[in-house]
């Protein structure tokens, strides 16, 4: 995939999930501000639990992930990527953290070499 592709889509689908979520979850906290009824209306039952929990994870991986980096590879300003994972959500947050990390690290650093190679 060539890497304007790549970028391409990052960005749509960062705005995408983005606008999705304003959209969505917006009007009804508009409606009704309370921050922490909204969180906990993702386990109203069995199958949101299981998404809202597969979400809160996702978000602590690339937690670690953005910690571990800023300390090996210098990457910077992950904490805008963890932030944009809480609000408006992982999907956002992961995609800005990968596209930051292509502009500090490079597309093909010798570290994605090494790690994808197995050595």
């Amino acid at each position: 995939m060539p890497i304007s592709l790549y970028k391409a889509l990052l960005i749509a689908l960062a705005a995408g999930f983005a606008a999705a979520f304003v959209m969505i979850c917006v009007p009804p906290l508009i409606e009704n501000p309370d921050i922490v009824g909204a969180a906990l209306a993702g386990f109203v039952n069995p199958f949101a639990s299981g998404y809202a929990t597969d979400v809160l994870f996702c978000w602590a991986v690339l937690a670690v992930w953005v910690i571990y980096e800023a300390r090996t590879l210098g990457i910077r300003h992950g904490w805008v990527a963890l932030l944009l994972g809480v609000v408006p959500g992982v999907a956002t947050g992961f995609a800005v953290y990968l596209l930051m990390r292509m502009k500090q690290v490079g597309p093909h650093s010798a570290w994605d070499k090494t790690v994808l190679s197995g050595e």
